[in-house]
């Protein structure tokens, strides 16, 4: 005899759904008793909660969920891709606008990176955005110090090794050379750890700096450093494939503003 999976969701999803925290801050929130379903507080994140269940955290109702949403946001140099940092270094999270709901990142860009970084309040969304299959191509703006030989691009087009690890073949174009460095254009569908610095490195160049232009259809265009952009529920739509209805909206960062 098969059981029958339990109805619903896990409690630590509904409440990462509904904006309250991630599954691992929803589950310490559980084990510190912050979190009651149908009047009784839990001490175990194993429960499954349907629509019919009242879930509360610290005697407040939680509202139903968001719906996925999606936002494009320009990430200045200096700032990391994550929520806390050990170093106390300024964060992505930190420096969004007050308005800003709760969101998770789709990938990184590390801290010497800038340019678009995608962002949204659903971890379905997040996971499927970063999977490798998703094949998205990443296109970036490369500054080196130095320059490189089409025959050393050539190499980036039909893949390298560096070090042990092989990185999938590239598309790199050379732009132009501006004193003593150089811009390139990259575009890769992988996005291992650090994979453009540590194959320019294997070239013999240094990047100086490196800003992402572009991630699949959604493009940076305009968006000046610090700015959000929500993705319009027809784009979610069309691009996702997802039945998400997304309250339009554009907030712009004041210079100098950060979330508390």
């Amino acid at each position: 005899m098969t059981d029958t999976p339990p109805s619903g969701d896990r409690i630590a999803k509904v409440l990462s759904r509904a904006g309250i925290a991630s599954r691992r801050e929803a589950e310490r929130m559980i084990a510190e008793g912050r979190v009651g379903v149908n009047g009784k507080v839990i001490d175990s994140p194993a429960l499954n909660v349907t629509g019919m269940d009242r879930v509360t955290v610290d005697g407040k109702p939680v509202g139903d969920p968001d719906p996925p949403r999606l936002w494009l946001y320009h990430k200045s140099a200096g700032l990391v891709t994550t929520e806390r940092d050990e170093k106390d270094r300024p964060t992505v999270f930190a420096a969004l606008p007050d308005k800003m709901p709760r969101v998770m990142s789709v990938g990184r860009l590390d801290l010497n990176s800038e340019g678009l970084l995608l962002l949204t309040n659903d971890g379905a969304v997040k996971r499927r955005l970063e999977l490798p299959s998703t094949g998205w191509l990443r296109r970036y703006r490369v500054r080196i110090n130095g320059s490189v030989s089409e025959a050393q691009l050539d190499a980036l087009r039909e893949g390298i090794t560096v070090e042990g690890v092989a990185y999938q073949p590239m598309e790199v174009s050379f732009d132009r050379q501006q004193g003593a460095n150089a811009w390139l254009t990259v575009a890769l569908r992988e996005g291992k750890n650090r994979e453009i610095r540590r194959v320019m490195g294997a070239l013999g160049v240094t990047v100086n700096r490196l800003i992402r232009v572009s991630y699949g259809p959604f493009q940076l265009g305009g968006l000046k450093a610090g700015e959000v952009e929500e993705v319009k529920q027809r784009v979610v739509r069309d691009q996702l494939g997802l039945s998400a209805k997304p309250r339009p909206s554009r907030v712009r960062k004041a210079r100098g503003q950060n979330r508390k």
